[in-house]
């Protein structure tokens, strides 16, 4: 296992206990995440780092019971935690790492991504592995209840010129990994990138 996966897990296994309660009022700005995804009844969607899977319950209701939802994640204990809070039964979860998908190319509609991008060790490489798995035409949603502002205040950070949810940093990166970008929101109330995978 690399070092960055191994940081990966050390920093999420310390926190899968307590995430959910660490954030409890984050349902709604799930939800309204999702449905920027504009999933059918019988989609595929994959929920990237699911983490304690908040987002697998909105993604079952818009795919319907014939839909496929899957959350992978790195971190055992945070797989753990989602099972816990009965989210296994919205999707299966797979202990897994977005740079190598056990999935077959273009199984996918779409994929959901929360608070992900910031702890990709290749964003380039990794999101490519995710336009692998998703049909031309397909959704990728960046999410995070937080805007860029409102996180690195929270953390005690300042935003850096390279930040990759910069809109001038993401576009370009999004564009050389497969996706073009249609919509980029970044306030205080959320972040949210919305791209459509080119064939």
């Amino acid at each position: 296992m690399s070092d960055d996966h191994t940081h990966v897990q050390e920093f999420f296994t310390a926190r899968a206990a307590d995430w959910d309660s660490r954030f409890p009022d984050d349902g709604p700005a799930y939800a309204a995440a999702v449905a920027a995804l504009e999933l059918r009844e019988g989609d595929r969607v994959l929920d990237a780092g699911c983490g304690t899977g908040r987002a697998l319950p909105p993604l079952r209701a818009a795919v319907g019971s014939s839909g496929v939802v899957l959350g992978a994640d790195l971190t055992p204990a945070m797989l753990q935690a989602a099972v816990r809070a009965g989210r296994d039964q919205e999707g299966r979860l797979l202990l897994a790492d977005v740079a190598a998908l056990p999935l077959r190319s273009g199984s996918l509609d779409a994929v959901f991504a929360a608070g992900l991008i910031a702890h990709l060790p290749h964003p380039l490489t990794n999101l490519r592995e995710l336009a692998r798995g998703v049909r031309r035409g397909g959704t990728l949603v960046l999410f995070h209840p937080v805007g860029r502002v409102a996180l690195a205040a929270r953390q005690g950070r300042r935003i850096t010129p390279d930040d990759l949810r910069a809109e001038g940093n993401l576009r370009p990166l999004l564009a050389r990994s497969g996706w073009r970008m249609t919509s980029y929101v970044d306030e205080d109330a959320r972040f949210l990138a919305v791209a459509v995978r080119e064939g």
